[in-house]
């Protein structure tokens, strides 16, 4: 971790970073650090969306998913009977996923690096709708090649209460409530570590949800 991001009580932290909580050795929640691109942000993913749609995508045992999904960069995430993996073109057009924006990939770096992970170069980013219904059961971000990169993971929309647990399922979880603007990122030790979204907060209104990057070396 960086001493300009986090300090402690016997040096002179600088004021204009960040707040941040850390969840175990090597992941953080960065308070507020997209905050001020939230509106950049969410005209990008709109940009993402209209070129590769939102969908429900099926678990390998044939479960729809509650979370609507779609990609961006050079990689995207797929589930369907055949399994989890990695492509390169989206199945349903048959077209390259589209570019990563410029937005994302700066982003996605700054607050790896801010959080003890230089040169971070994702070739990944899932994009997740949730509505007030969906959930994101405990699950490890194992599909990856490359497990030594970290993960991170932006929210915008409505606040959401994130589970995080440990590196065996069983694990005992905790609740961490995220705000739009809030990015977690881990890596190291806890790069396996198991954790999900239990709700999101909000008025039953079906235009009110929560927004979700993702952001991964995948290949």
């Amino acid at each position: 971790m960086t001493l300009d991001l986090f300090g402690n009580a016997n040096d002179n932290a600088r004021h204009d970073s960040p707040p941040a909580d850390e969840l175990g050795p090597g992941a953080f929640v960065l308070r507020g650090f997209a905050q001020s691109q939230l509106t950049t942000l969410q005209a990008d993913i709109d940009a993402v969306i209209a070129q590769a749609p939102l969908r429900h995508w099926l678990t390998p045992g044939g479960k729809r998913m509650s979370v609507a999904m779609t990609n961006c960069g050079e990689a995207g995430w797929i589930s369907d009977r055949q399994g989890y993996r990695y492509g390169t073109h989206d199945p349903l057009s048959k077209q390259p996923w589209p570019p990563m924006p410029a937005s994302f990939v700066a982003l996605a770096r700054h607050a790896a690096e801010a959080a003890g992970y230089p040169d971070f170069r994702p070739d990944a980013c899932l994009i997740n709708r949730y509505a007030l219904d969906a959930r994101l059961t405990l699950h490890q971000d194992r599909d990856e090649r490359e497990l030594g990169a970290p993960i991170v993971s932006v929210s915008l929309g409505l606040p959401a209460t994130f589970l995080w647990g440990g590196l065996q399922r069983s694990d005992r979880t905790r609740r961490v409530r995220l705000a739009p603007g809030d990015v977690v990122v881990w890596g190291g030790p806890s790069r396996l570590v198991y954790h999900g979204v239990a709700s999101v907060e909000g008025s039953f209104d079906a235009q009110a949800v929560r927004y979700n990057l993702t952001f991964r070396l995948a290949r």
